[in-house]
C-alpha cells in the first residue's frame, strides 16, 4: 500500500461484514479506519489530524443511522464524500455528494463505486 494512497472510514456495527469490506478495500490498496457504530466515527472524524477521504458507513445503525451519522459527518467536515451501503439501496436518496451501493454488493462493484466517488 502506498504511503498516500486513499484513507476511507468505514462505519459497519455487524463484525464480519466490516471484516469483509475492510479486508476487500484494503486489498485494493486503499488504507481503512474501522468503526463499529457512530460513537467511533465520530471521534476519527472529530480527530482534525486524521485526513479521510471518503466515509463508508451501514444506513441500518443502532443510536443513530447512517444518515444522521453523514449530517453530523458533513457538519464537521463539509467536502467528505459518504458511500451508504444498505441492502434497501432502490429506497434511498442520497444528498449532493453522497453515493448508494446494495449490499450484497461483488468486490468489483465496490471497487468500481469507490474509485468513482474518489476520481
Amino acid at each position: 500500500m502506498s504511503a498516500n494512497a486513499p484513507i476511507i472510514l468505514v462505519v459497519e456495527d455487524d463484525a464480519i461484514v466490516r471484516m469483509l469490506i475492510v479486508d476487500v478495500l484494503e486489498e485494493l490498496e486503499f488504507k481503512v479506519l474501522e468503526a463499529d457504530g457512530c460513537e467511533q466515527a465520530l471521534e476519527f472524524l472529530n480527530d482534525e489530524d486524521q485526513h479521510i477521504d471518503l466515509m463508508m458507513t451501514d444506513v441500518g445503525l443502532p443510536v443513530m443511522d447512517g444518515r444522521e451519522l453523514a449530517e453530523q459527518a458533513r457538519m464537521l467536515r463539509h467536502e467528505l464524500p459518504v458511500l451508504f451501503a444498505s441492502g434497501y439501496a432502490e429506497s434511498i436518496e442520497a444528498p449532493e455528494g453522497m453515493h448508494v451501493i446494495g449490499k450484497p454488493f461483488s468486490i468489483d462493484q465496490l471497487r468500481d463505486k469507490v474509485k468513482s466517488i474518489l476520481e
